[in-house]
């Protein structure tokens, strides 16, 4: 087999995947759009290439050979984005889990690395593919080595051989490199000759071949004002032309054969997939070295329960083959205690009339995995469980939110079971997921059910050393069965206002669509890049920032760029939004809404962030657009049940800022909010040093990003996208508003402090989170702890609060004998179903409720209103 060497630019690499990509996270908050891009790419020349050798380069530092001959060299690039900079350290154990060796050498830049080894590897006989987002790399084109750059996002590459490189410049490839040297490279703060650009650097080369057969035929140059400036700088361009020269014999260890690569470990990168929630590339990863089920478990299959089977149960697992607990059937129920475990399939079970007493006896305290799950499983079969005192799905949760699986061995696990099958290796996985033989599903589900009793002792134990039985107790379990009710009862929907508002948009579709054909002066398919690209750049004559293989770039910051050039581009950016809300939000309400009770059931996920918030899923009710009035229209079609009702919303009024001020215990914040001011207009006094009469909406837009950003632990890189603006004046912004409010400042040093310390902050409630990076000998890693450390109490603190809000509402609405019920939670908002007859006394509850649900330093506030629909409550 013939060998070839795949060698990477991976600092290049990476910025085009994290430039490339939305600014993607995950739960825990690790900003991941880089390293997805880069396994996007990685998966693409694994491939395309079938490498035999592999090796990633990466820069070792700031400084390289190349500033001792120009200090400057490199001098105006911007520091590197810390979201960008965190992830550098995931790239690695990408590489390390594909099995790719990965190298850096101090001194020198990638590309020498990459210049070395691709001639060593051309002197041996070996075939090269270099990838990277650098032309410069284009040096290195040669009969055996093939340059790919990176053109639209990762993977459109542009490929390089001696041919390509004449037909598009007219030059060799190491005229590349005088090019460099007469044109220079802003990129890089390479100088040149000045107002020596690209074209004519090319037609100079063709004449004179190199910067230094032209700087000794300078007198045959045509042009006194070029003459003179090449005579003037001829230094400059000598110089110029060695800081591009890519160094190729720098002293490496690296023999080609110890870059042989041998695949990736499957395993690794399902793990770090998971990890990074990369559900798309998990999809394509078949994990190899899942044990088997070893617990030995006594259960007993059982046909025809008995009051006698239950007497000493403790713990009880249902077990459903899908995430939709709503939809799915009971596969089979395994009920345990004082060392007996019995194991009844899905129908016997809900149809027994000893288990429906059992499970709905109060007195019998149980042991559940996702009381949430359990209690809207076996409702949907007509019982009501009760008793549940204990859920080690949320104790183990609340123990360490970062780690936590949704698969029971895979939770288990964490606290010492290891003698439980996966359900992947149980059921199979996707498509294949299918039941086995009965007594193989009834000895896992059984193995479960055995084990629940075992993890309720060592997890309460383990929140007693954490000082959170409380926060379990009073906050999540309670919640937990809230949630359940809320979930069970579901959310009304107007379907033919659903249908209605469908109309409307296509209706406004086709106007638009129309109107974008006038001012283009033809018909085209708006949704085709390539009609449309013809139309911008070819027709209309806007100028091209990018370009794919199939033709121009159309991509969103594409037309945002060119949207003052031309009203055509607005038209498109709104028909673009106009068709998402039609797609996926109008259509796709429609298909999730019960064709009988007309309600969509969202699903709470209450273990999955690490702030502790609620999110929602199958809908997303929490991420319907607002922004547009056409988005905010949507919530029209959410209604109370009956006509005679009203949807009510409340929602805190800047919470997380008020809790930042009672936390920073920051004398300016907390009196602000005491006096009730508009804090944003507060901030931009205080920053701006103007009177209230002085304030700007520009300036109260900029407070109101920098008082949220704070709450974030915004990077200056993230202000000046958010604002517009350049990243030396969001620093300095940060900088004043920091000077500002003293305690923010520090708050914020003694939280980093105190995390280093503990390994972990906690919130209000004593809710914890564990920040290991924190202590990271990384600097791109500490920097993503130490903003970690200081967002996390104040924006898991205010989820604690309206927690324990939707638990006191509860509460007095079941006190007062009201039927006004709860149905969602949207982030700081809190949605009910109330009868015209309540409204009154809602009134007065649910403010008196949440505003007091916990004494901070300053007043907690709720804003309130009600309406025939969700749109009109707001």
């Amino acid at each position: 087999m013939e060998k070839k060497l795949v060698l990477i630019d991976g600092n290049s690499i990476a910025y085009r995947a994290f430039f490339a990509l939305p600014l993607l996270s995950n739960s825990k908050g690790v900003h991941t759009n880089a390293v997805y891009g880069f396994a996007m790419m990685l998966n693409k020349i694994v491939k395309d290439e079938q490498p035999t050798h592999i090796l990633v380069a990466f820069d070792a530092g700031k400084t390289t050979f190349r500033h001792e001959t120009f200090k400057e060299y490199k001098g105006t690039r911007q520091k590197t984005p810390p979201e960008l900079s965190e992830q550098f350290s995931y790239v690695r154990e990408l590489l390390k889990a594909y099995g790719i060796p990965y190298f850096e050498l101090e001194n020198y830049e990638a590309d020498d690395i990459i210049g070395t080894l691709s001639l060593k590897a051309e002197q041996e006989g070996v075939m090269v593919k270099v990838y990277s987002g650098d032309k410069d790399l284009t040096q290195l084109a040669t009969e055996k080595t093939t340059v790919c750059i990176t053109r639209k996002g990762i993977t459109d590459i542009e490929e390089y051989t001696p041919e390509h490189v004449l037909e598009k410049y007219g030059l060799t490839p190491l005229q590349i490199i005088d090019m460099k040297g007469l044109m220079g490279d802003a990129s890089d703060n390479i100088p040149g000759v000045p107002g020596v650009g690209e074209k004519t650097a090319i037609k100079l080369l063709k004449q004179f071949h190199s910067v230094e057969q032209l700087i000794e035929s300078v007198e045959q140059v045509s042009g006194a004002k070029l003459k003179e400036k090449l005579t003037e700088h001829k230094d400059m361009a000598v110089m110029s032309k060695q800081l591009a020269t890519i160094l190729r014999t720098v002293p490496l260890d690296l023999a080609i054969e110890r870059l042989v690569y041998k695949g990736a470990d499957d395993d690794e990168l399902y793990d770090l997939y998971r990890d990074l929630e990369f559900k798309t590339l998990l999809e394509g990863i078949q994990r190899t070295g899942e044990p088997e089920q070893v617990t030995d478990v006594s259960f007993t299959i059982v046909t025809e329960p008995e009051a006698a089977h239950f007497k000493q149960a403790d713990a009880v697992y249902v077990e459903m083959m899908d995430v939709n607990y709503h939809k799915a059937p009971i596969a089979g129920i395994s009920v345990s205690g004082d060392g007996q475990t019995i194991f009844m399939p899905g129908e016997t079970a809900v149809s027994s009339l000893a288990f429906k007493e059992w499970a709905e006896n109060q007195s019998a305290r149980k042991t559940v995995f996702d009381a949430k799950r359990t209690v809207i499983a076996l409702r949907r079969h007509g019982i009501e469980i009760a008793g549940v005192d204990f859920d080690v799905f949320l104790a183990s949760y609340l123990i360490n939110p970062s780690e936590s699986p949704e698969d029971f061995a895979a939770v288990a696990k964490l606290h010492g079971e290891t003698g439980i099958a996966s359900d992947e290796t149980i059921y199979g996985k996707g498509a294949k997921r299918a039941l086995p033989a009965e007594e193989t599903y009834a000895k896992h589900v059984s193995a479960k059910a055995e084990a629940l009793s075992r993890l309720d002792e060592t997890c309460r134990h383990e929140l007693s050393e954490n000082s959170q039985n409380e926060l379990f107790d009073e906050l999540e379990l309670p919640l937990a069965l809230i949630l359940a009710d809320m979930e069970s009862e579901g959310v009304r929907v107007d379907i033919n206002r659903l249908n209605e508002m469908g109309t409307e948009l296509k209706k406004r579709l086709a106007e638009m669509e129309k109107t974008i054909h006038t001012l283009a002066g033809t018909e085209f398919n708006i949704n085709s890049p390539k009609q449309l690209g013809v139309i911008l750049f070819e027709k209309l004559g806007l100028p091209s920032l990018k370009k794919t293989k199939t033709g121009y770039s159309t991509s969103a910051d594409v037309l945002e760029k060119l949207a003052p050039s031309h009203e055509i581009v607005q038209h498109i950016l709104d028909y673009r939004q106009i068709g998402k809300l039609q797609s996926t939000y109008i259509e796709g309400l429609l298909k999730v809404a019960d064709p009988d009770t007309r309600k969509i059931h969202t699903r709470f996920n209450q273990a999955l962030t690490q702030t502790g918030r609620l999110s929602s899923t199958d809908p997303n009710l929490q991420n319907i657009p607002i922004r547009l009035e056409e988005g905010r229209k949507i919530r029209q079609a959410f209604i109370p049940e009956k006509g005679d009702s009203v949807m009510f919303a409340a929602d805190y009024s800047q919470i997380e800022l008020r809790v930042l001020a009672h936390i920073s215990r920051d004398e300016k914040l907390i009196d602000a909010f005491k006096q009730g001011l508009d804090i944003h207009t507060a901030t931009a006094m205080e920053v701006f040093h103007v009177e209230e009469s002085g304030v700007t909406s520009n300036m109260r837009r900029q407070a109101k990003a920098v008082n949220f950003g704070i709450v974030y632990g915004i990077s200056d890189y993230g202000l000046s996208q958010n604002l517009g603006i350049t990243r030396k004046d969001a620093a300095q912004f940060i900088d004043r508003y920091l000077n500002t409010y003293p305690g923010v400042k520090e708050y914020m040093d003694t939280i980093i402090r105190e995390a280093k310390e503990k390994g972990y902050v906690t919130t209000l409630l004593n809710r914890r989170r564990y920040i290991p990076e924190i202590t990271s000998r990384n600097f791109n890693l500490r920097s993503f702890g130490e903003r970690t450390a200081m967002n996390t109490p104040i924006q898991g603190s205010a989820a604690d609060i309206i927690k324990k809000a939707m638990i006191d509402v509860a509460e007095r609405l079941e006190k007062e004998q009201l039927t006004s019920k709860l149905l969602l939670q949207v982030h700081d908002e809190l949605i009910f179903d109330v009868p015209k007859e309540e409204i009154d006394q809602m009134e007065r509850i649910v403010p008196d409720v949440m505003e007091h649900a916990f004494e901070l330093d300053v007043p907690l506030k709720v804003d309130y209103s009600f309406g025939p629909t969700w749109y009109d409550a707001k």
